[in-house]
Order: structure tokens, then C-alpha cells, then sequence
């Protein structure tokens, strides 16, 4: 039986090998540096609990909308993937996957999938068929039982070193307090503070979670001036926990700046059920606005994650609720929206601002200008539907010949499927490897340079830039 390409050493790497050789040296001086993740959305009690993941089924398929949704593409119901109220038993969603598996070719969540089934749990990924699912199933409930596919011992295999979550403003972050005080935990699991929630008034229950957040966090203060205080004590409840960011997945990009007391008559307004579509727009872009003032004064780096149309499809919304393999990426505008923010803290000096994208016409247009002059921005590393290999690469050559290599975030895996981690980070080192291969073999950069600049990528860009 032939070696499974999941772990062939050239995957991913250039086809000349002229040029392969290169990046094969480049990936040496990478390849097992430490993991820093400084946004995902692993929950910090998977950590804290160390409970063994359940089946393969739950672990593996049901919670990643990668593979749900090519699955319920083929025609397969997301009922029977394991989501709803009345899911499949686990056993049965196995078998849809293996059976589908072909579906995944030339996918990046088939390049992930595979190299964590043969890399982490080792399957035999040729067994991947209807044939074995049941085999496959019992193999892989066998290591899950083992203690060395717990939780804590994968965070120590991987080399995770930093590991973010993303957090409601309101979380206790007890779990992220009780991994911090255990000696016999190695690493650092930061909290994210998401407040999306509480800017975005056109949601559902979005005046009962601001009064909740006004009666915690408030000290005593109301209306609108109340709801500020309270988000900046809750932000720093967040510091004081190892939080060195916070996350906005905005519907755009859009900032305004607003007088204080158009700000409360608006907040007024949408608190009393009263604001319509273009007030809670113009309240969400003004605390966008507002966001990056509190950043400028506490040094939490602001990253913002628009451009997302989510739960197209409304009946699988009402009955499997979000992030069910229905958001669908939309144009999005960069350079207007935020002219408010970075007119006055663009030059801000500790301000960071990672802006990520879907949307990949704007990679050259307005991300890499926008990241060549202002020095509070950075390029966020592709995210959600690009953070595959090919849109990796058209990535770092649409923004490298504007901002060169400094204005970007270095690599975040944005994930919910912790065994994928691993798999995610070695595909972008790769392709970074790849790439700044192709410059030396070109004689645009020295194999020198490029050293320097590969570890630069991986390791010291995410540090410099979440202030890790």
C-alpha cells in the first residue's frame, strides 16, 4: 500500500524542484515552530474539562460547516449530518460522510480532513469509503477513549503556545481563569471579547441583552452612557483575564463618527423598539467607531471580520439556527466605510487594526494600500472560504507588491474543528514557503531574505501584531 499524499513531503510545495528545493529549506526553518492561534472559536471549556471528544461523527462532521455544507449540496439533509433537534444518530452520520468523501477532492477542508485523519488519529485515508465507515468508526471511537486523544494532551502534540477563544462580553471566562491557575497546564488560552451582540440592534433580543449588560457592567450609570461604560469595563475584565483582542464580524466595514447626543437619542431609540433599518446601520457603524476609540485608549487590537451574508437560507436558519454552511460572502468596501476610523486613529501609535476580507478583489485594491500607509493597519491572513491553498497564494501575491511582508497578520485558523489546527497551520506555512520560493528562483529576494522573512510570517508577525 502506497503512502497516503497526506503526508508525502512535497504536498503543497512548488512542482519544479528547482524551486521546491528552495522552499523544502525555507519549510525547514518553519515547520515545527510553535502554534500561535490568536483567533478561533474553540470553546476554552473543551481545555478546561479535558473530557474525551465524543464520537467521530460529533467531533468530526456535525459542527464544521465546511463539510455540512458541501454534504447538503450533494443532496444530503443537514438532519441527517447530525444538526437539529432530532439529529441522526452519530453512527449514521459517519456514513454519510465516508460515502460523500469523494465530494471533498481538491477542497481545502478535504486537504484538512485528511491530513488529521491520517496525521492525528491515523486512518487509513484509502479506507475512506461506505465499504469501511463502520470500521472506521470503531477504530476512531477506540483512540478517542485513549488518553492521549484528550483534549489537553492534542493542545501539547500540536505545539499549540497561544490559543484564543472568542467570548460574549458577558462570559465569566471561569474556564479561561482555571486553566490559567493550573500548574499542569502548559500554554496560554486568551480569551476574545465579541461584542456583536450588543452593537448590532437590529438582532433579535438585542434591547434585553443591552439592559442585562447596562445592570452588570454599568456601575450604577444608564442610557446611553451607561451601555459605553459598561462595554469598557467588561473590556477590561477581558485584559485582566489575557484578552489582547477583540472581534467584530460586521456585515461591513462601515464607521461613523456621531455627536454624543445623536448617539443616545439613536440608542434611545433602538432600545425602545423604535429604530429602523438605517438607524441600527448607522448605530452599528458608530460603534465600530467607538470600538476603535476604546482600542486606542485600553490597547486591545480591534479585528474586523465583515463582508458575510449569513443564513442565506432562511428555512435551514429557523430550523438548524447559524453557522450551518449557509453564509455566503458579499462585496465589500474597505476604503470609504472606514475613512471616519482612520482619520482619527489611523496614526494612532499602539492602535492595531487587522482587517480581514472574503471578498478578494479588494486583496490589491484597498487592503494593501490602506495597510501601505496607515500604521495602525495590518492584513488580515485569509479567512473562512480563502484560507485554502491556492487563494492563500493569490493572497500573498495581490497584497506583498504593495505592503510587502510587514503589514501582514500572520496566519489564524478561524476554527471550531480543533483536531484540524495542526493540518491549517502546516498548509499556510507551505504556501508561504511556496511563494517566497518562487521570489528567490525568480532572483527577486535572496534564499537569505527569505529565511529571515518565512519566520518572520509564521512566528514574529502574529506576536508583533496581537501584542503576544
Amino acid at each position: 500500500m502506497s503512502a497516503s499524499i497526506a503526508v508525502h513531503p512535497h504536498r503543497l510545495l512548488p512542482a519544479d524542484p528547482a524551486t521546491r528545493a528552495i522552499a523544502e529549506s525555507l519549510l525547514t526553518l518553519v515547520e515545527h515552530l510553535p502554534i500561535l492561534s490568536p483567533h478561533g472559536h474553540v470553546d476554552a471549556a473543551v481545555l478546561e474539562r479535558d473530557e474525551r471528544f465524543p464520537d467521530p461523527a460529533t467531533m468530526l462532521v456535525t459542527p464544521d460547516h465546511y463539510v455540512t455544507r458541501l454534504l447538503h449540496a450533494a443532496g444530503v439533509p443537514l438532519g441527517e449530518l447530525g444538526l437539529g433537534s432530532e439529529p441522526a444518530p452519530p453512527r449514521e452520520v459517519w456514513r454519510r460522510f465516508c460515502a460523500g468523501w469523494p465530494l471533498f477532492d481538491g477542497t481545502a477542508s478535504g486537504y484538512w480532513l485528511r491530513s488529521e485523519l491520517v496525521q492525528v488519529f491515523g486512518i487509513d485515508d484509502a479506507r475512506l469509503t461506505a465499504e469501511h465507515a463502520d470500521d472506521l468508526y470503531d477504530e476512531l471511537e477506540r483512540r478517542l477513549g485513549s488518553p492521549e486523544f484528550r483534549p489537553r494532551a492534542l493542545f501539547e502534540r500540536f505545539g499549540i503556545e497561544v490559543f484564543a477563544t472568542t467570548d460574549d462580553p458577558l462570559d465569566d471566562l471561569s474556564a479561561h481563569r482555571a486553566l490559567a491557575a493550573d500548574p499542569t497546564f502548559r500554554g496560554r488560552v486568551l480569551p476574545t471579547f465579541r461584542p456583536d451582540a450588543y452593537l448590532k440592534a437590529h438582532s433579535a433580543g438585542w434591547a434585553e441583552r443591552v439592559d442585562r449588560l447596562i445592570s452588570v457592567a454599568a456601575g450604577g450609570a444608564s442610557g446611553y452612557a451607561g451601555y459605553i461604560a459598561a462595554l469598557e469595563e467588561r473590556r477590561r475584565y477581558f485584559i485582566a483575564h489575557g484578552a489582547v483582542s477583540t472581534d467584530h464580524g460586521a456585515a461591513t466595514a462601515q464607521t461613523l463618527k456621531l455627536d454624543p447626543a445623536d448617539a443616545a437619542a439613536l440608542f434611545d431609540r433602538a432600545r425602545a423598539g423604535d429604530a429602523d433599518a438605517a438607524d441600527a446601520a448607522a448605530f452599528e457603524a458608530h460603534m465600530m467607531y467607538e470600538m476603535a476609540r476604546m482600542s486606542v485608549d485600553d490597547g486591545l487590537v480591534m479585528t474586523v471580520h465583515p463582508g458575510v451574508f449569513r443564513n442565506h437560507h432562511r428555512p435551514s436558519f429557523d430550523r438548524f439556527g447559524g453557522d450551518t454552511g449557509h453564509d455566503i460572502p458579499v462585496r465589500i468596501d474597505y476604503t470609504a466605510a472606514l475613512r471616519p476610523l482612520l482619520n482619527d486613529f489611523g496614526t494612532r501609535e499602539g492602535f492595531h487594526l487587522v482587517l480581514f476580507t472574503i471578498d478578494e478583489t479588494t486583496f490589491s485594491r484597498e487592503l494593501a494600500p490602506l495597510a501601505g500607509f496607515y500604521p495602525a493597519v495590518y492584513i488580515g491572513a485569509p479567512w473562512w472560504f480563502l484560507d485554502a491553498p491556492d487563494a492563500m497564494l493569490r493572497f500573498r501575491s495581490a497584497v506583498t507588491e504593495t505592503a510587502g511582508f510587514s503589514r501582514a497578520s500572520g496566519f489564524i485558523d478561524d476554527t471550531r474543528a480543533f483536531a484540524s489546527i495542526p493540518a491549517r497551520h502546516d498548509a499556510a506555512r507551505r504556501v508561504e514557503c511556496a511563494f517566497l520560493a518562487r521570489l528567490v528562483a525568480e532572483h527577486r529576494i535572496t534564499e537569505e531574505r527569505a529565511a529571515e522573512i518565512v519566520v518572520d510570517l509564521v512566528d514574529h508577525a502574529p506576536r508583533r501584531v496581537f501584542k503576544l
